[in-house]
């Protein structure tokens, strides 16, 4: 799999991936409730500007890395000894003789950053997944990426040199609004979901289908995610099970475009079965959740965990260091690509040419190759930045 593209899971489980299935980009969900500026001023002779970033909890390299963590490649080693944010600050100031001060603050659901935006907390660039920064396009909230953020002779525009073909085709391709994702979003790590599952008390074809959420059998015992997007999805891959595993539908010349519309199926009636369906399943499952479903599986808690790849790497890895095997299955009905996308807001960037240089800028360090590997390193997904010309992300895959 060695090609400019990165892969669908994060490379150091990907031997644990049960079954492939088809993808299908989540591109509307209408039963989703959708949802300072900095200044450059002078003190001395120094500016100064102030970016308010908003991420993912422990979705960024915190450093203070231990020795044993030390990733060793022939083309010179990395290593995560400080906050990727506070390495950020010094590369700015070095770079650009302007001194940044980051304030880093995190959510824990893309709903969570919504009301929080919503009730008057402000920011500069935030992380959501792709049905989000959809609807902030959507709500005409978001400052569109300069022309100077995809100059590709800007040897510091690491983003637009190293984003990997495949996706940069996706943010390209896809649009809200008549307008494409890539004028807004750069992307910064993808994913898709599946189930993390006890091999020893499930089958392998057990835990590959949407259907094992109801499943009597693992009753009080499998989790799903709390949030309506993923919820939701899980929930049309189970109702729809017969269809989507039929070989005259599978086998169809025009498969993925109709394997697309089904699971992005929002009619109200399907919105009506999928309600009654989740309502059903209630009681068989142990929680809807979002981050506590991992320390649930590594306890023995419960036996199958509705995952995104990235928390299932973590959760598989926790696992092994206790000799204790997990797996993950894709789904045979058809599983969803995520994204999550930096994204610069109106209500914190405005028309501040400053703090944007420094949201882009931000992004750009985020992507510089070392960089890229200690965060993916650090949280266990896979960024979005394959490399370019640059060789140390597809070393370090390797």
């Amino acid at each position: 799999m060695r090609r400019t593209e990165t892969p669908t899971l994060p490379f150091s489980k990907m031997r644990k991936i049960s079954s492939a299935a088809a993808l299908s980009v989540i591109t509307a969900l209408c039963c989703l409730c959708a949802p300072h500026t900095v200044l450059a001023e002078s003190e001395g002779s120094e500016d100064k500007v102030t970016l308010r970033v908003c991420n993912w909890e422990e979705y960024i390299d915190l450093g203070d890395w231990e020795e044993s963590d030390l990733i060793d490649l022939e083309s010179g080693d990395i290593f995560g000894e400080n906050s990727m944010v506070h390495d950020f600050e010094e590369w700015y100031k070095e770079t650009y003789g302007i001194t940044v001060n980051v304030e880093y603050s995190t959510f824990g659901t893309n709903e969570d950053l919504y009301n929080m935006m919503t009730m008057g907390d402000v920011y500069d660039i935030v992380c959501p997944s792709e049905y989000m920064f959809m609807k902030l396009m959507d709500e005409e909230k978001l400052v569109p990426l300069s022309d100077d953020f995809f100059d590709e002779s800007n040897e510091n525009n690491y983003y637009v040199r190293g984003v990997s073909p495949y996706i940069k085709n996706i943010f390209d391709q896809h649009e809200t609004g008549g307008e494409a994702w890539s004028k807004y979003a750069a992307g910064y790590m993808w994913g898709i979901t599946g189930i993390v599952y006890n091999p020893e008390e499930l089958t392998e074809e057990e835990a590959s289908t949407w259907t094992v959420l109801g499943n009597k059998r693992f009753n009080r015992q499998v989790t799903i995610k709390d949030n309506v997007r993923d919820s939701y999805f899980a929930a049309v891959g189970a109702l729809k099970s017969d269809l989507l595993t039929d070989p005259a539908f599978t086998s169809a010349p025009d498969y993925s475009r109709r394997l697309e519309e089904e699971m992005n199926d929002v009619s109200p009636e399907t919105i009506a079965v999928v309600q009654d369906y989740l309502q059903d399943i209630k009681d068989n499952l142990y929680s809807f959740e979002t981050d506590s479903g991992k320390a649930d599986m590594i306890t023995g808690k419960v036996l199958a965990n509705y995952q995104w790849s990235g928390d299932a790497v973590y959760t598989m890895d926790q696992a092994d260091e206790d000799d204790y095997t997990l797996n993950f299955a894709v789904p045979k009905e058809s599983t969803n690509i995520y994204f999550d996308a930096w994204v610069m807001l109106k209500s914190g960037i405005g028309e501040n040419a400053a703090k944007q240089h420094a949201a882009e800028a931000f992004i750009n360090f985020c992507s510089r190759p070392d960089n890229v590997i200690r965060n993916m390193y650090y949280i266990g997904y896979t960024s979005v930045i394959s490399g370019g010309d640059d060789g140390r992300i597809v070393e370090y895959a390797d």
